[in-house]
């Protein structure tokens, strides 16, 4: 059985919904990711890591939240970028919020909101929020867990794939991780030849706006994907969905109070 809502009729969805399937909502955003990658990336790749988390925990993948927040200058090249396109914090919180409500609706009582957008978490945090509290105060025991999947990178992995030469997460945007993912998830997507090799982004730890446009590197990319590889992606799917197994498994089956 495909572990894809949308790809299920109504009556094996609500079955498994009785059964206490977990609900994985893979959330990502349509946002430039320089000149060598779609802007679906974050959709392409929460959607793939929703997919790896639901066969593990017996879930089921809802429709991914495809828009995001607006993406920032210092982590994702800034919402001055054309193909960028953003939903303001109001809407993005009204989503969640509505979300979880809907499934609780439905009768699932663990729902996953997994990540792929770095400037969407608080927008979620804060729609699961007033909606856990909601249910709460009807009585219905309803957790959302929330997570972005690189968290899940363990040191070990970095090391081994950036040999050394890790530039950090704050800059980790259409280079190595999320490129050479890509490649193993959807190689025909990816245009290594259009790979704009430059330097780390130098940008200030403060944030400015209007935007200084000339801060924001001419790839749209915070860091170069060179190094990008298809073993790389392989590496980092096997790893992260493993530690994503463990650490959100354990906590969805741990008893409630």
């Amino acid at each position: 059985m495909s572990v894809f809502m949308e790809e299920i009729d109504a009556f094996t969805y609500r079955e498994a919904v009785a059964g206490g399937a977990p609900i994985i909502i893979p959330v990502g955003s349509v946002e430039q990711h320089g000149p060598h990658l779609p802007l679906n990336t974050d959709v392409l790749l929460s959607k793939a890591m929703s997919e790896q988390l639901a066969r593990s925990l017996n879930g089921l993948v809802a429709a991914p939240i495809v828009y995001g927040y607006k993406s920032q200058q210092r982590s994702g090249g800034g919402n001055h970028l054309g193909g960028t396109t953003s939903l303001d914090a109001t809407t993005l919180i009204s989503i969640a919020r509505t979300l979880v409500l809907e499934f609780a609706r439905h009768g699932a009582s663990r729902i996953i909101f997994l990540n792929g957008h770095y400037e969407n978490y608080q927008f979620l945090y804060e729609g699961a929020e007033q909606a856990t509290s909601e249910l709460a105060a009807r009585g219905q025991d309803v957790s959302a867990v929330l997570v972005s999947y690189w968290d899940f990178v363990d040191q070990e992995t970095i090391d081994e794939i950036y040999q050394g030469a890790f530039p950090g997460w704050d800059v980790e945007h259409g280079g190595v991780l999320e490129t050479s993912l890509m490649l193993h998830l959807h190689p025909e997507l990816v245009r290594l030849d259009k790979v704009m090799d430059l330097p780390p982004a130098l940008l200030p730890r403060y944030d400015v706006l209007p935007v200084r446009r000339e801060l924001t590197p001419a790839s749209g990319c915070l860091s170069s994907a060179a190094a990008a590889s298809e073993a790389a992606g392989e590496l980092l799917l096997e790893r992260t969905s493993k530690a994503l197994a463990d650490e959100i498994g354990a906590e969805i089956r741990a008893p409630r109070n």
